[in-house]
């Protein structure tokens, strides 16, 4: 007799796909039914064979297929639930015209169920790896039609203009190709870095423009190629221990902050607090649209010798100032459910007022954007004058002047 999942008590790619999408519904990651049928239709599995077919079909999970020589992910299937967030984003109807930028395969027969018979799907990376792995898969799959191209996906595509276009490596600037390759009131959906903070943004091209109409939190690996852009990172001990980075063209001076953790830390507390499984993401992204000399702060776990306390050890909101600097901080304040107090720690002669100009940011998100839809997004040519820019924070990118607008 043949084995089959069935006789063998293991679940078919069919059941994985089926218990995959009902749990990316449960957590909203899929709200419409095309979207579902998609990620329903196509053998994920297929796209993943390094690893078990079980693996290959949970949510969150991201399948590394390369990593670089240092062992960090240079390219991946990214989640199903990521994946899922983006493709409802990117409203992809039967008969457009999408390009996706960073290939890998899946996501494009994802997008090829989406436009339907009568639609095209071009996928560009610039990894041979990459574009070869997709193209063998593709095929596998039954996705033949999928133009898969070697190219650097911050360039010039043929096949366009493109009704949708779909990004699935991180980005830290928008170049010009992209909105040139998008039709009047088309859309791209990008993973953008703003401040090392990456949101997945919808753009709507509006003339010369694009103007957000979603953003989502997400995290991918760093794009490659002539739009790569490298954090620069600060180590005032001197050490791995208790990093700094910036991630944009404008950034502080850093030059003073030797020895600034060995002064006394200064301690402020808001009275705004958090439960314990509460989101509070529009606060890191409200905290950099509003501090100047924003940057983030990490700390090595093998290496921490308890200087600092940081909201999050990965990525937390930090502000420097001459000699001084203040990060976000949070304090347990009760337990049986835990609530936190957020607050803020300074260092250095400054590093007071510092934190206390944190904690006026933290309490002005929670009056004002803390249930709010969150800011607009709007991405104009570099070089357009401050007056046709709208009201907010903006951010000089190489190719773009990006604002950020709360209302």
């Amino acid at each position: 007799m043949t084995a089959t999942a069935e006789t063998t008590g293991q679940s078919s790619p069919e059941q994985l796909r089926t218990a995959m999408v009902e749990a990316l519904r449960s957590i909203g990651a899929v709200r419409t039914d095309r979207v579902a049928a998609a990620l329903l239709a196509v053998p994920r599995h297929v796209f993943a064979p390094e690893v078990p077919a079980a693996e290959a079909y949970e949510p969150e999970r991201a399948l590394v297929t390369k990593r670089n020589e240092h062992g960090l992910a240079v390219s991946s299937v990214s989640a199903a639930r990521i994946q899922a967030q983006m493709l409802e984003q990117a409203d992809v109807r039967p008969g457009m015209r999408a390009l996706e930028i960073g290939s890998g395969g899946y996501n494009a027969a994802l997008l090829a169920e989406l436009v339907g018979s009568e639609g095209e799907v071009v996928t560009v990376d610039i990894d041979p790896f990459v574009t070869e792995r997709a193209e063998k898969y593709l095929g596998e799959a039954g996705y033949e039609r999928v133009r898969v191209v070697l190219a650097d996906g911050s360039g010039p595509v043929e096949g366009g203009p493109f009704d949708r276009i779909v990004v699935t490596a991180g980005a830290w600037d928008l170049p010009p190709a992209w909105t040139d390759a998008l039709t009047e009131g088309g859309t791209i959906t990008v993973p953008l870095r703003m401040h090392g903070l990456t949101r997945s943004i919808t753009f709507r091209r509006e003339g010369g423009r694009l103007v957000s109409v979603s953003a989502e939190v997400c995290g991918f690996v760093k794009m490659q190629g002539a739009d790569a852009h490298d954090e620069f990172l600060v180590l005032p001990r001197g050490t791995k221990e208790i990093g700094l980075r910036f991630d944009e063209l404008e950034r502080p001076d850093t030059s003073r902050l030797g020895g600034v953790l060995e002064t006394p830390r200064a301690e402020w507390w808001t009275r705004v607090t958090v439960g314990n499984q509460e989101p509070f993401d529009s606060l890191y992204l409200w905290l950099a649209s509003s501090l100047p000399g924003f940057g983030l702060m990490s700390v090595d776990s093998e290496l921490d010798t308890k200087t600092v306390a940081p909201a999050n050890r990965m990525a937390c909101p930090v502000i420097v100032e001459g000699g001084s600097l203040a990060y976000l901080a949070l304090r347990k304040i009760s337990d049986g459910p835990a609530v936190f107090e957020f607050g803020a720690h300074g260092f250095g002669p400054e590093g007071g007022p510092l934190a206390a100009l944190i904690n006026t940011e933290v309490r002005k998100w929670d009056r004002e954007h803390r249930a709010g839809g969150g800011p607009t997004f709007t991405a104009q040519p570099a070089g357009t004058p401050n007056d046709q820019l709208p009201d907010g924070l903006v951010i000089d990118k190489t190719h773009v002047r990006l604002t950020i607008s709360w209302p």
